[in-house]
């Protein structure tokens, strides 16, 4: 079985690396032979990869996006990132911004990490494992990233009945 897309690759790699203390993952190699037993392309593989890498380099910037935003300021979104992000979406990255999970520059990023996956409107779930991402290993942000850890894997708890 072939998985369908970058992000599930991404997906399966954070569930089963981010304890590790392995930023982006140094023995690509080996990981590309992993992926592929588990049943992904090596274009999807690759890809994530390269989204990886824009990630590191996102991170690497002091000021990415937002860059003078005030709290008071409202995003316009282009029609490029519409398409992509849903009302739901949008509405869900004003509230983190709202409640101080994301700030300016970190909803930029998850906005840039959106665009530079493939294919049409990401849900809401797939969001949440984006800004998780966005999130993971941002020094000063652990409060963030362990409220966003909740609200993806909440998704996964069994219902008690």
């Amino acid at each position: 079985m072939v998985k369908e897309n970058v992000l599930d690759v991404l997906m399966y790699l954070f569930e089963h690396y981010m304890d590790s203390e392995l930023e982006l993952f140094p023995d690509h190699e080996s990981l590309r032979i992993e992926l592929m037993d588990a049943g992904f392309s090596l274009n999807e593989i690759d890809k994530a990869f390269v989204w990886l890498e824009g990630l590191a380099f996102l991170k690497e910037q002091p000021h990415y996006g937002g860059l003078g935003a005030s709290s008071r300021s409202v995003r316009i979104y282009t029609d490029e990132e519409m398409r992509k992000l849903g009302p739901d979406c949008r509405g869900f990255l004003l509230f983190l911004e709202e409640i101080g999970v994301l700030d300016g520059n970190n909803r930029e990023m998850v906005i840039d990490r959106v665009l530079a996956l493939e294919g049409g409107e990401i849900d809401l779930k797939q969001l949440k494992w984006i800004i998780l991402m966005v999130l993971f290993n941002q020094p000063g942000l652990e409060a963030a990233f362990s409220w966003m850890e909740d609200q993806v894997f909440e998704d996964y708890a069994p219902v008690a009945h």
